[in-house]
């Protein structure tokens, strides 16, 4: 399960907060719902995955697609490349350099449930406000937001998520504490909000596949 959920999670960024004032209720809800206004989004990242018992951080980059509330793609460049794509209904994991696919369906109590939400939380902060205790505050080029897990299911994925938000309300920078104190690091540019074809999201194993489905799903 930690592979899986290292292989998936590619919202996290480090971040370095300052100080600001922190925002009233009003402020909280009136920032959300500006933050939910960028409803999809196409973005490069570059990842650090910062493991304890690993003297350097494990550096990945690619490009993210975004639909919510649960739709997105991952693609991982370089020399260890992957492909993941969540449709809502399912969630494939794909390595080209061996030819071989992780299927993995989702809802219905599925193990994997938490995490998308997770992401899904991540990129648009969407239905946030029942799974979490959330903290904010303006700083000069934007805001800064803390979410903490309050439910057993969130707990199990993070102990804490970081967010940077710029100026135009989009996710810049994040920050996810794991619960055995490793964090996964992402940082993003190049964000665009065109109309992502549906097709993105929408994944069919190359010819020559090995298909599993881990779990005993």
């Amino acid at each position: 399960m930690r592979t899986i959920f290292l292989s998936i999670v590619f919202v996290i960024g480090l971040t370095c907060f300052t100080d600001g004032a922190p925002l009233s209720e009003s402020e909280l809800r009136n920032l959300l719902a500006a933050i939910r206004q960028n409803r999809s989004t196409q973005a490069d990242f570059q990842e650090q995955r910062v493991i304890r018992l690993m003297k350097n951080p494990v550096v990945s980059s690619g490009t993210v697609w975004f639909q919510p509330p649960n739709k997105f793609r991952r693609e991982v460049k370089g020399n260890s490349p992957s492909i993941t794509v969540s449709s809502g209904r399912e969630l494939w994991i794909y390595y080209p350099n061996f030819k071989s696919a992780e299927r993995y369906p989702l809802g219905k109590g599925s193990p994997l449930d938490a995490t998308v939400a997770a992401i899904n939380s991540a990129l648009n902060l969407e239905n946030i406000e029942t799974s979490f205790n959330i903290s904010a505050t303006k700083t000069e080029n934007g805001h800064e937001l803390q979410l903490l897990p309050r439910t057993a299911a969130m707990k199990r994925v993070f102990q804490k998520l970081d967010l940077r938000i710029n100026d135009k309300f989009r996710v810049e920078r994040t920050d996810m504490l794991l619960p055995n104190g490793d964090r996964i690091v992402t940082t993003y540019s190049n964000q665009t909000r065109a109309p992502i074809p549906p097709s993105t999201f929408e994944f069919k194993p190359p010819t020559g596949t090995e298909v599993t489905t881990p779990l005993g799903q």
